[in-house]
């Protein structure tokens, strides 16, 4: 069996931020621009907050089958979770994405790859 990786995007709104989260967020805003987006294990969060309240959390989570898709995205959904309850940030509207990366298709460079066998 192979190990499938899985991208999962968590998306939502800050709600409720009083003046200090926000200017918090703004200080760090550099750290988290979608310039600097990556799925990486522990998530990456990305957010313009002098535009708009929506974040965007990305994670690079793995798989054994197609079954255990839900629990990884749960999982996703429950770091970013974590990591908003553990910074006092107020959320709302939740959703997450999903994409399992072996059902994508290779682009021409990723069939030359696979052709030579660097794949």
């Amino acid at each position: 069996m192979t190990t499938r990786t899985i991208r999962v995007t968590v998306r939502g709104a800050f709600d409720g931020l009083d003046d200090e989260q926000r200017a918090g967020l703004l200080a760090l805003a550099a750290q988290h621009d979608v310039a600097f987006a990556a799925y990486t294990d522990e998530g990456s969060l990305t957010y313009d907050i002098a535009a708009r309240p929506f974040f965007t959390f990305r994670f690079a989570r793995t798989a054994q089958s197609e079954q255990d898709v839900p629990a990884v995205v749960r999982d996703a959904e429950a770091a970013a979770v974590a990591y908003l309850d553990e910074h006092g940030y107020g959320y709302k509207n939740l959703s997450a994405q999903a994409v399992d990366m072996s059902q994508v298709p290779l682009g021409k460079r990723g069939r030359k790859e696979a052709a030579r066998g660097e794949r």
